[in-house]
């Protein structure tokens, strides 16, 4: 358990120091920053590290053997009612832990947080079902996402259209570090049920069509609530100008956190318990591992929110709108991409991703090559981004070409990249991008009354890449495979023929 922890810490630290040299760079040498604010970006990251490893070590003893061994459970009645009943609840249970959803609940302005809560649950609920139906019933994946996708374009066109952006930054904001890894855990225990040809490869896809349902459900409440004239109010840098003031910020952040990650966490908890007293399926052993599994994710996340919304919001928040409203506010577009780069190695569910891909291939799709793949479709997407602040593009104009391109690209790769392709638009989207990159984009924003249009959305095109460019992905080593198989049947075309040849002179020799 030590080596696990230590070995998650270590990754933690890989993935968080890059993104912490480039936005200490900048404040140096581009965008200078009080030395209080950048004290306690720098306490933030230290806090984000720990809690990171924290976080993903708990993942794995937890949240994961947990989701697997419901998905087979409640499977294996084989009775629909049930499933469709479980997979809503569980739904609705894990979105509500999610920390990236509290965080943008806090943000959005004109709906009561606690309403945008459950109807962002309600729509991952009948997301999860719907996936969990299709994996049972052995539905084609791209049927699916053609059909859910073709909706929501036409939500899309008809929900207020400074509300848009919102809906679709609650589809990516819901897939975060508790979601992903209990969702796709779940997927597989519910494939290997079927145990046919495919059904490793539809295990993939329920974080996809989880991102799409909270989508569609927070357009219909925009339609209903149509908050039209709803302002933002943006987050308040603290003060501070002493170590002393600097850390006063963590100790009062700290017991909101312990509060806050209660009551978002304890449903998980009340879930676990209730399915040992069900089924009694762990043993005494392994329910205190997983008992003290439960304890690293919590205190992880209290770690990672406090170290993000006290430390990285209000740097992020400073340099969007320092570089904005500099004579260099073209620096955000480059700026954004290589941010872009390295957020996605900062995301624990890509970490979650990498490894459930590498398991479920056998190693023939490497865990490095979807992180580099992730990482350009992301840099590209910020790029874009902070373009379209700058211009004032719609958001329109960006999405709907890039999800064609992707539901094009279905019908030319093998069937397990359009899964693992489509679930990446739910996993780059995590803590990360709610608490740095959406405050940075919204103090970018030059102009306060279209921050509901150009602020909100960055979370949705951070996610609009990704299934491209793995589907790209897939297409390259699709490729690579059809011509390595005529260079192997070359190779063993030939062993045959030297192994007839010394045969043939053996029974020649003999005969003599």
């Amino acid at each position: 358990m030590r080596e696990k922890l230590r070995e998650m810490t270590l990754e933690a630290l890989s993935a968080v120091l890059p993104i912490t040299l480039i936005v200490f760079a900048f404040t140096v040498l581009v965008s200078p920053a009080p030395i209080g604010i950048m004290m306690l970006f720098l306490v933030g990251a230290a806090l984000l590290i720990i809690g990171m490893g924290l976080l993903t070590t708990g993942v794995d003893m937890s949240l994961m053997p947990l989701g697997n061994d419901i998905g087979v459970s409640m499977t294996k009645p084989r009775k629909i009612a049930l499933i469709c009943a479980v997979s809503f609840v569980m739904g609705m249970t894990i979105s509500f832990a999610e920390p990236d959803l509290q965080v943008l609940s806090r943000l959005v302005p004109g709906i009561e947080r606690m309403t945008l809560l459950i109807t962002v649950s309600i729509g991952v609920g009948c997301s999860l079902l719907l996936a969990v139906l299709r994996i049972i019933l052995s539905i084609a994946l791209s049927k699916i996402i053609i059909v859910c996708y073709s909706i929501m374009i036409v939500l899309a066109i008809i929900a207020p259209h400074n509300f848009v952006p919102v809906a679709f930054d609650a589809g990516g904001v819901v897939t975060g570090p508790v979601a992903v890894p209990f969702i796709l855990a779940m997927g597989l225990g519910i494939a290997s049920i079927r145990s046919d040809r495919v059904s490793t490869e539809d295990s993939f896809g329920l974080v996809a069509l989880c991102v799409i349902g909270p989508v569609m459900s927070v357009m219909l409440l925009g339609l209903i609530f149509n908050p039209e004239g709803a302002s933002y109010v943006p987050p308040v840098i603290p003060a501070v100008e002493t170590t002393r003031d600097v850390m006063l910020q963590f100790a009062q952040a700290l017991p909101r956190q312990f509060i806050a990650k209660a009551q978002s966490t304890w449903p998980i908890v009340a879930v676990f318990l209730l399915f040992q007293l069900l089924t009694r399926h762990y043993h005494k052993r392994h329910f205190i591992r997983l008992a003290i599994g439960f304890g690293y994710t919590y205190i992880g996340l209290v770690l990672f929110m406090t170290g993000v919304d006290v430390g990285f919001i209000p740097v992020g928040a400073f340099l969007g709108a320092d570089l904005a409203g500099s004579g260099m506010k073209w620096v955000l577009i480059p700026f954004g991409g290589l941010l872009g780069y390295f957020v996605v190695a900062a995301e624990p569910a890509v970490h979650v991703l990498r490894k459930q891909v590498e398991a479920v291939s056998l190693g023939v799709i490497p865990g490095a090559a979807v992180q580099r793949y992730l990482s350009g479709g992301v840099a590209v997407s910020l790029s874009l981004t902070m373009l379209r602040i700058l211009v004032g593009i719609p958001i329109y104009w960006l999405l709907f070409p890039c999800y064609v391109l992707a539901i094009a690209l279905m019908f030319f790769v093998p069937k397990i990249y359009t899964g693992i392709a489509f679930d990446t638009a739910g996993v780059v989207t995590g803590p990360m991008t709610s608490t740095f990159i959406l405050p940075f984009a919204i103090g970018a924003c030059i102009n306060p009354e279209r921050i509901m249009l150009d602020g909100f959305g960055t979370v949705a095109l951070i996610a609009m890449t990704p299934p491209v460019s793995l589907q790209l992905m897939g297409v390259l080593y699709a490729r690579k495979e059809k011509l390595a198989v005529p260079a192997r049947r070359s190779d063993t075309e030939d062993d045959e023929i030297i192994v007839f040849s010394e045969d043939e002179g053996e029974d020649e020799h003999e005969q003599r």
